[in-house]
């Protein structure tokens, strides 16, 4: 019967993904809009443009060098029974190191040019930590065999966005599925898949701080206008900052739950 019903909860995640994937194809493309280059924030410091904007940045390759360092130096502590399932982290702390540096270039000059290697590095980040969830979650296994195509089919949909810009039609649909779609099925396969390790609701937080950091993202100007001393896209680079180290801060507390 359990079998059974892990059958049943793996066949409603597939049927997800699939009726996601029609939902979106039947979108009309989209490009990426010109007004999203034009941050409010555009104040200039120690010769940098755009100055924390791109400094703040910083952040992404502080947590993800120290992320990495731990995993490296520890081999993941007690975080993990085999020490295989450390690819995932160790992914993911590499994406976001990358992050950090492709976001500042971008924030340098903002252009379409310059975001298509921002995403690219972004994707590597959000299909590393599905892929650990899925590992966690429904399989060890099945999370280290997701991860190279997880993080093919991101890299895939950033490469077609910039394909497509380049041909004056750009479309950003499989990027958004690649960016928004782990948001809605990380919680559900909390839900429905028992956890491998304690504080397993941490990653409830984690989105928590993302969202917040799309929050912010949306009220770039509203942000900037209550006094102009930061801009809303600064400050979603500290929230993302944030909900990287609590992935951190999840990996270095959490151990293995009884069998």
């Amino acid at each position: 019967m359990a079998a059974d019903s892990r059958r049943t909860r793996l066949l409603l995640i597939a049927l997800l993904t699939g009726a996601v994937a029609a939902i979106i194809a039947t979108l009309p493309p989209f490009p990426q809009p010109a007004a999203y280059h034009d941050f409010a924030d555009r104040r200039a410091l120690l010769g940098l443009p755009n100055f924390l904007d791109v400094a703040s940045n910083g952040l992404f390759v502080l947590v993800g060098a120290a992320g990495l360092h731990w995993l490296l130096a520890t081999a993941g502590g007690a975080a993990f029974r085999e020490r295989r399932e450390r690819w995932p982290y160790l992914a993911f702390f590499l994406g976001l190191a990358l992050t950090g540096v492709a976001s500042a270039w971008y924030h340098l000059e903002p252009d379409n040019g310059r975001l298509l290697w921002d995403r690219l590095a972004m994707t590597i980040a959000l299909m590393s930590w599905l892929a650990a969830i899925i590992a966690e979650r429904i399989g060890v296994a099945a999370g280290l065999a997701l991860l190279p195509a997880l993080l093919a089919a991101g890299a895939a949909s950033v490469l077609y966005w910039g394909a497509t810009e380049a041909l004056g039609a750009g479309d950003l649909r499989p990027y958004g599925m690649v960016h928004f779609y782990p948001a809605l099925l990380i919680p559900l396969l909390i839900l429905l898949f028992p956890p491998r390790y304690t504080r397993g609701g941490d990653a409830l937080v984690v989105l928590g701080w993302y969202a917040a950091a799309l929050g912010a993202e949306f009220l770039d100007r509203q942000i900037f206008a209550l006094g102009g001393i930061v801009g809303g896209h600064a400050v979603k680079h500290v929230c993302a900052a944030l909900a990287a180290c609590w992935v951190l801060r999840m990996l270095r507390l959490r151990r293995p739950c009884a069998e």
